[in-house]
C-alpha cells in the first residue's frame, strides 16, 4: 500500500482519483416534501450535497483527480478526471434529466473511464449517487443479479471492479456529512527523526491492517503521535489562511527530507507503530513535480526478509567496523536465508504443455541410449516423479510408464540387455507410485538404477 503525504503548501500531490457517479433518471425529479415554500427535487438534494463534498476535496483534497458521470439508461463523462473542482461544481447545474436507471451500464462506464485513464493497478473510489431506485425490466438491477450466472466471461458483471477500488452508494440522506466521515476525513500525523519534527497530512487515508489470526485477528493502526499533532483544519478560513501562510515560512523537516531523498535516490525507514514499519521515497509525478511518497510494510519484526530484523538496524557508528567497508566496496545487505528458498532452486514449471513435452522427450531420449545413459535416465526420471506427485498428477507417472513399456518392446535385437531390464523396472516404479501409495509415492524418495548382473561389464566397457 502506498500513501502520498502533503506537507503544508510545497505542492506535493496524492494521487487516488474519486469517480462520482449520479443518476440522473426520471426518478430523481421526484418533489421532496420540505419546509418553506420553495419545491425540490430529489436531484436538487444531490446536487447540494455533491456540492459540499466537492468543496470539502477543494480544501483539503485539491491535489486529487475526480471525474463526474452521469447515468440513466446510459452514461456520460460530464467531467474527465480533474483537480479544478469549480468546473465539477458548474457541470452539477447543468445536468439534464432522462430515461430510467441502469445501474449496470453506470458500473460499466467507470470500469471503462478509470481503466483507460489509470489502467489496473492505481485504486480509486467511487462514488455513486441515487435515489435507491432498482430500474425496471431489462437493465435494472433486478434482471442483471437474475442472470448473473447465465452470462459469458466477456459479458459478466462489472462488479466487482477490476481495479483497487472502494465503492460507495449515496442514497440521498446525509450525503455529505456520512461520506466526508467515511471517506475524505483528513489524517493529520507527526514525522519524527530525532529532534526534528513535522506536522503532516497523509492522503488517501491509512486503513488499519488486521493481523490474519486464526484465534483472534488484530488490527494494527497507525500510530499518529495524537498529543503532538498540529492545529489541522480550523472552520474560520481567515484563521486557515494566516496559518498556511505562516506554515508556509517556517523551515520545513519533510521539504529537507524530501529533497534530500530525491537527489540521493534513496528512501528511508519510517516506524508507524509497533513492528510496524514502511519506507519513504521521492517519486516524480513530472518533470517539475515529485511527490513524497510512504509504502507501507506487511506488519512484523521482519517485513523483508533481506534486511533482516527492523530492531537490529542501527547507524554505522554504532559497528565494531564499518560494514560497508573503508571503500564502500561491499554491503551487509542482502542477508543470506538460514533455509534455502523453493524459488532458488531448479524447479519444473509446468505452466505451458510444451515444458511438460520437453521433459517427457529428454527421458525417452536417454531411455533410447541406455545404459550409457543411464545416470541421466533416472536424474530426470525422478525429476519428472517428484514435480508429478508434488502436482498430484498421478495420471502422468502411468502414461509416462506405457511409454518406457513400449520402448521397451521396440528395442532392437542389438540393444544391450541391462536396456531391457532398467525400461522395466523404472516402469513398474512409476506405476506403484501412479498409486499415491504412501509406501511407493515418498516425494523424497527415488528410483535407483537396477543392478544387474550386466551393469558391472557395462561399466567396465564405458
Amino acid at each position: 500500500m502506498s500513501v502520498y503525504i502533503l506537507i503544508g503548501n510545497t505542492g506535493i500531490i496524492f494521487i487516488m482519483p474519486t469517480v462520482v457517479v449520479m443518476d440522473v433518471s426520471l426518478s430523481m425529479t421526484r418533489p421532496v416534501s420540505i419546509e418553506g415554500s420553495e419545491e425540490y427535487q430529489r436531484k436538487h438534494l444531490a446536487a447540494h450535497g455533491l456540492t459540499m463534498l466537492f468543496e470539502h476535496m477543494a480544501t483539503n483534497y485539491k491535489l486529487e483527480f475526480t471525474a463526474l458521470v452521469v447515468f440513466s439508461s446510459l452514461w456520460e463523462l460530464m467531467v474527465p478526471f480533474t483537480r479544478d473542482y469549480n468546473t465539477l461544481q458548474e457541470a452539477l447545474s447543468n445536468m439534464d434529466d432522462y430515461d430510467k436507471t441502469c445501474l449496470e451500464s453506470a458500473l460499466v462506464g467507470v470500469c471503462n473511464i478509470v481503466q483507460q485513464e489509470w489502467g489496473g493497478a492505481i485504486p480509486c473510489q467511487v462514488v455513486l449517487v441515487t435515489d435507491g431506485c432498482l430500474g425496471i425490466g431489462r437493465g435494472s438491477l433486478r434482471h442483471s443479479l437474475a442472470t448473473q450466472n447465465q452470462r459469458s466471461e466477456s459479458n459478466r458483471f462489472p462488479l466487482p471492479f477490476p481495479f483497487p477500488s472502494k465503492l460507495y452508494i449515496m442514497c440521498m440522506a446525509n450525503l455529505e456529512e456520512k461520506l466526508i466521515d467515511l471517506a475524505y476525513t483528513p489524517f493529520h500525523a507527526v514525522l519524527k527523526c530525532g529532534h526534528l519534527t513535522a506536522d503532516v497530512q497523509v492522503f488517501p487515508r491509512p486503513e488499519p491492517f488486521v493481523v490474519d489470526e486464526e484465534i483472534d485477528p488484530i488490527p494494527k493502526v497507525i500510530n499518529t503521535e495524537g498529543d503532538e499533532v498540529g492545529t489541522g483544519i480550523t472552520d474560520d478560513n481567515e484563521d486557515e489562511n494566516s496559518a498556511n501562510q505562516i506554515a508556509g515560512k517556517i523551515p520545513n523537516f519533510c521539504v529537507l527530507l524530501h529533497g534530500s531523498l530525491k537527489v540521493e535516490g534513496m528512501v528511508a525507514i519510517v516506524q508507524l507503530g509497533p513492528e510496524w514499519h514502511g519506507m519513504l521515497y521521492s517519486q516524480a509525478d513530472s518533470k517539475k513535480k515529485s511527490n513524497l511518497m510512504m509504502s507501507l510494510f506487511e506488519p512484523g519484526p521482519e517485513p523483508l526478509p533481506w534486511l533482516g530484523k527492523m530492531a537490529q538496524l542501527g547507524p554505522i557508528s554504532d559497528a565494531k567496523e564499518n560494514p560497508y567497508g573503508e571503500d564502500d566496496n561491499k554491503s551487509p545487505f542482502p542477508l543470506q536465508p538460514k533455509n534455502k528458498r523453493s524459488y532458488a532452486q531448479n524447479v519444473t514449471v509446468w505452466i505451458k504443455p510444451s515444458g511438460l513435452q520437453t521433459d517427457v522427450q529428454k527421458i525417452l531420449r536417454n531411455a533410447r541410449k541406455l545404459p550409457e545413459k543411464t545416470q541421466t535416465f533416472y536424474k530426470e526420471l525422478n525429476r519428472l516423479r517428484k514435480a508429478a506427485l508434488a502436482f498430484g498428477f498421478l495420471d502422468l507417472l502411468k502414461g509416462v510408464a506405457d511409454m518406457l513399456e513400449r520402448e521397451c518392446t521396440l528395442l532392437p535385437d542389438t540393444a544391450h540387455p541391462d536396456a531391457a531390464f532398467q525400461l522395466s523396472h523404472a516402469a513398474q516404479q512409476l506405476k506403484l507410485a501412479s498409486t499415491g501409495t504412501s509406501e511407493y509415492a515418498a516425494y523424497d524418495q527415488n528410483i535407483t538404477p537396477l543392478h544387474t548382473d550386466f551393469s558391472g561389464s557395462s561399466t567396465e566397457r564405458i
